[in-house]
């Protein structure tokens, strides 16, 4: 029990932390991304450790590389959409890391702790078989310490559950930016605007033709 506390505790501390991470390179990728003039600039402006630039620079790996008789075999939305499917498939199982074992611990260690209860009534029963008397001093003890294996197995559950609904939460929104954010970065790389914008004059270049004709912003 000792164990699945400890261990909750340090994977919801952790996870939240990371979340933090997404949400905050999400609003980084809002902010300088789409201001820059190409994808590649836009890549280059986010941090080294942003999901959200592995996302872009896996787009620009596909798109500059779908040559030769690969044009042939497959068309260029389905390349891109391919790798890009694929980076944010691995940020997402990243995210889900550690979830497991909360939803473990929430079911298992109720139980764990029943067992306990379960255990400390049968040395209360053993008790009172070899005393031939149910007398208090005899039953008080191990009614006691099965009582306190029952809060025990509570109080691991229960942030256990808690914390395994909250973060898969955060991760449903984290993960809804980070496939926005997919869907947009194709939308550049194919058509040279994001996803949902008009063509306009304020426009991002696409690494394959180099030219431009989609809003920023």
């Amino acid at each position: 029990m000792v164990i699945m506390s400890a261990g909750t505790w340090i994977i919801m501390v952790t996870k939240f932390l990371e979340q933090a991470k997404v949400f905050s390179a999400s609003k980084e990728a809002a902010r300088e991304f789409w201001t820059k003039p190409s994808v590649q600039e836009g890549a280059s402006s986010l941090k080294a450790a942003s999901p959200f630039r592995y996302i872009a620079e896996t787009g620009i790996v596909a798109a500059e590389h779908h040559e030769g008789s690969m044009r042939d075999a497959i068309d260029l939305h389905s390349w891109t959409a391919m790798s890009i499917q694929r980076s944010v498939d691995t940020i997402n199982t990243r995210l889900q890391g550690g979830l497991a074992f909360l939803g473990t611990v929430g079911s298992t260690s109720p139980f764990v702790g029943l067992f306990g209860t379960v255990w400390g009534i049968y040395h209360a029963l053993t008790a009172i078989g070899i005393a031939g008397q149910a007398s208090i001093d005899k039953v008080a003890g191990p009614v006691g310490e099965s009582l306190i294996m029952t809060a025990i197995g509570l109080a691991t559950a229960v942030p256990a559950v808690l914390g395994y609904n909250l973060l898969v939460r955060r991760n449903k929104g984290a993960m809804d930016r980070v496939r926005n954010f997919a869907a947009d970065v194709q939308s550049v790389l194919l058509g040279g605007f994001r996803h949902g914008v008009a063509p306009t004059a304020t426009t991002m270049s696409t690494p394959t033709t180099g030219t431009t004709s989609g809003r920023v912003a």
